[in-house]
């Protein structure tokens, strides 16, 4: 198998289990990209992450297209991103084109509820496995605990109150305060 058909079978397969979104997926991407085929690192994993939620579009196709284009240039980022597309695009596809409406089915509709959970346990996990890289590599656990433990309490907070907020300003503010934290006097700046 060449790298370009291993690059779209390995994200097709990925993208096949896309529910939940991007961030669901970061797990399975993680998974397969970096502990199994170690196409990236975990930090290039963490670095993507950010930089996907920073610029438009899916965290799930960056990652893929960021992924195909380290391993194989123009084509690899082709094969991945299609890779991660095309089952999510053919399983809509399929769906739209034979049940007019999916949820008036009672067993769909169970199903769907159980897949949430799964959901939501993936980005758990996710979010948990990104935290543990980040405080392997920080040089000041205690502090980056502070700072996870204060932005989750903040957003848990504006979520649970029911404001609305954009993540924009969530990313500006960490990353600005993260700026100054990290490299203020006598420090050297945290890796991770």
């Amino acid at each position: 198998m060449t790298l370009l058909q291993d690059l779209f079978l390995t994200f097709a397969k990925i993208g096949t289990f896309t529910f939940g979104g991007g961030y669901a997926m970061i797990s399975l991407i993680d998974h397969e990209c970096v502990d199994k085929k170690k196409w990236i690192s975990s930090d290039e994993l963490m670095d993507i992450t950010v930089i996907a939620e920073s610029t438009p579009g899916p965290i799930a196709i960056n990652c893929a297209t960021y992924t195909g284009y380290k391993k194989a240039g123009f084509a690899g980022a082709a094969a991945a991103t299609l890779g991660i597309v095309l089952p999510s695009f053919l399983i809509i596809l399929i769906i739209s084109s034979f049940m007019e409406n999916l949820l008036q089915y009672a067993v769909i509709e169970r199903a769907f509820k159980g897949i949430r959970i799964a959901v939501a346990l993936l980005i758990i996990q996710a979010a948990v496995k990104m935290i543990r890289k980040m405080l392997k590599k920080s040089s000041n656990k205690l502090l980056s605990i502070g700072f996870v433990a204060v932005f989750f309490s903040i957003t848990l907070f504006l979520n649970l109150s029911g404001i609305r907020f954009s993540t924009i300003y969530l990313i500006l503010t960490a990353g600005l305060l993260g700026y100054f934290i990290y490299s203020g006097p006598g420090r050297k700046g945290d890796a991770g």
